[in-house]
Order: structure tokens, then sequence, then C-alpha cells
């Protein structure tokens, strides 16, 4: 703040201290109204209602008074304990960044106090935890509900946490590394390789992986294709590529969703997405309480699933034919 600006803010704030000791000082005294005086009414304003209403020239009573006056003395006190004129820091050096500082600090000493039985522990160790899962499931509500739901079942682009397969593995060590460092997923745009007849058909194939019926004559064409463009990053059978962050294409998760309509547009216009890396944010311990929880929500991946979960309806929802990221699964 400048000299000026700092000086500005002294005067005026001290301005109208003065001011109000001056109303208060002027409004305790009584002026006799000299021509009310003359007519041996010297206690009244001179306004009358009704005839015979006065308005009477009282001061305030003394007790309230006195407790405004009581109320000036706490606001210069106050000024001199704590910043309140330009920049002097008051006699006390409180600050609102000191005080979030130090209750910050003592926020970080409890929750590592917290955090401390699970140091040493495996994410598949923190998994059968059921105090860890407590605690995980709170630190997924502060940071990761705003993405994946409260659920956890995702949203258009967020994925579902509950799904079997991940587009980057499932695995332990994969899911902290997602959270720790984040994904960044990209899907290139076919529109002008493919043509609008070839879109067609490698989205009516892509959408009969999954076991839904299309047109044979597009599934032909669309299989050649597939082969050519597609099955270098998603696998010739288009199970996936986890090294690659490539989705599986046969199961029933769609981080875009799975339509027809909505495969297309994935082909033709391409998809990036990114996970954000949290590591810097809630360190070490966090992201593997986090990772443990995301293992918890399903099967394993070597575990064949028992339910058809999506992360919205197929009929609504983009084609999750891109290997899109965003969240802790990568699927």
């Amino acid at each position: 703040m400048s000299g000026f600006w700092n000086g500005w803010i002294v005067v005026l704030t001290l301005a109208n201290v003065a001011g109000a000791l001056w109303l208060l000082w002027a409004t305790s005294r009584r002026e006799p109204n000299d021509a009310r005086a003359e007519q041996g009414d010297p206690d009244t304003t001179g306004h009358t209602w009704d005839g015979d209403l006065k308005e009477y020239n009282n001061p305030l009573p003394r007790w309230w008074l006195w407790l405004f006056y009581g109320s000036v003395a706490f606001g210069v006190g106050y000024m001199v304990l704590f910043p309140a004129l330009g920049s002097f820091g008051g006699a006390l050096g409180w600050s609102q960044a000191g005080q979030w500082q130090a209750q910050t600090l003592e926020a970080e000493r409890r929750a590592n106090e917290q955090f401390a039985k699970f140091a040493g522990k495996s994410v598949v160790e923190l998994q059968r935890d059921p105090d860890a899962m407590r605690v995980a499931r709170n630190l997924y509500a502060n940071n990761c509900a705003m993405c994946h739901g409260s659920d956890a079942r995702g949203a258009k682009g967020f994925p579902n946490l509950h799904a079997t397969n991940f587009q980057y593995g499932k695995e332990p060590d994969t899911l902290v590394a997602t959270i720790a460092l984040g994904r960044q997923g990209v899907m290139p745009a076919w529109a002008d390789a493919l043509g609008a007849q070839g879109v067609e058909e490698v989205a009516s194939y892509v959408y009969s992986l999954s076991g839904r019926k299309a047109p044979a004559d597009l599934v032909a064409g669309g299989q050649a294709k597939f082969g050519m463009f597609c099955a270098s990053c998603h696998g010739a059978d288009g199970t996936g590529m986890p090294v690659l962050g490539a989705p599986n294409l046969t199961d029933q998760y769609w981080t875009y969703g799975g339509s027809i309509e909505a495969i297309k547009e994935t082909i033709t216009a391409g998809r990036q997405n990114q996970m954000p890396a949290h590591l810097d944010l809630l360190g070490e311990q966090r992201v593997k309480l986090l990772a443990a929880y995301v293992l918890s929500l399903g099967p394993p991946a070597a575990e064949p699933a028992t339910q058809t979960a999506q992360n919205v309806p197929a009929a609504d929802a983009a084609a999750a034919v891109v290997p899109v990221t965003g969240d802790a699964s990568g699927h």
C-alpha cells in the first residue's frame, strides 16, 4: 500500500472516531429554545401534533449515552491491538494470514497423527482395514466426489470407479500412480481418415463388441477398418491396452457412454481428458488410502464382473473407445 493511501485510511478512520465523539457530546447537551422560553415552555422543540402533543427537547439518558461512549472506547482499543489503521499491524501482531497458517499447521499435525497408524501398510492391507477405509471414504468425499460422484459411479467424461476393468489397469501400484501423478488421455479424431461411411462402419463394429447387435454389412466393413486404424491401441480383439491407456471396448463400462451416435461422435471428433495429479496436494499416505478405497469399490481386475454398470446410460452418452483419462481408474 502506498504512503498516500495508508495516510488516507488513517486520517479517515480517526476522523470518524472524532466525529462520533462530537456527535455524542452535542446530543448530550440541551439547548433551550429562546422562543419557547418566552412562552414559558423552554423544554420543547416547538413541534406540536394533534393540538397538544409536544416534542420535548431532552438529552439522551445517561446510561444510554455511556454505552455509546463505551462503544467508541472499545473501537479505539481494538485499533490499538489489531490491524485497523492502514499498515499498522496492531500491538498484538495478529493477522488473518497468520491465524490461517497456525490453524492449518494444527490441522495438519492432527491429521498426521491420525495417518501415522496407517504408515507402512500396503494398499491391499489398507483396503482390509476398516479404520483406514473410514478415513479413505472421507478423503474421497473431499477430493474426488465432485468429479466421480458421491457413489463413485462417475458421469459423462468421469469414469465409473466400480468398473471391473480400468483404462490403465486396476493393480494397486497402478492406482497409486494414477492418483499421484495423474493421467493425460487423447483419442485422435478419425473423421478425415475414415470418411463418413468409415465412421459409420467402425462405430457399428465397436458397438457390436460388447454383445449388441448392429447391421451385419456395417460390422463387416468396420472390422477391417478397426484392424487398420484402431487395433494398434485397443488390441485386435478390442479388449484394450492398459499400458497405453486404451480402454476395453468389449465390456459395459463407457467413460462417455455407449450409444451408436455417441461412439460415432467420439470417432469423428476424438476425445481429450485429464486426471490431475494429487501427490503434492495430498501426500503419499493419503494417495495410498485413496487407492485402497478405489480398489475396494469393485472386484479386482483379475476377477469377473458380477454386475453390469456404466457411468451413464449407454443410449445417452458418448463412447469410451478413447484412451481418455480423468480418474483414479483411468477407465
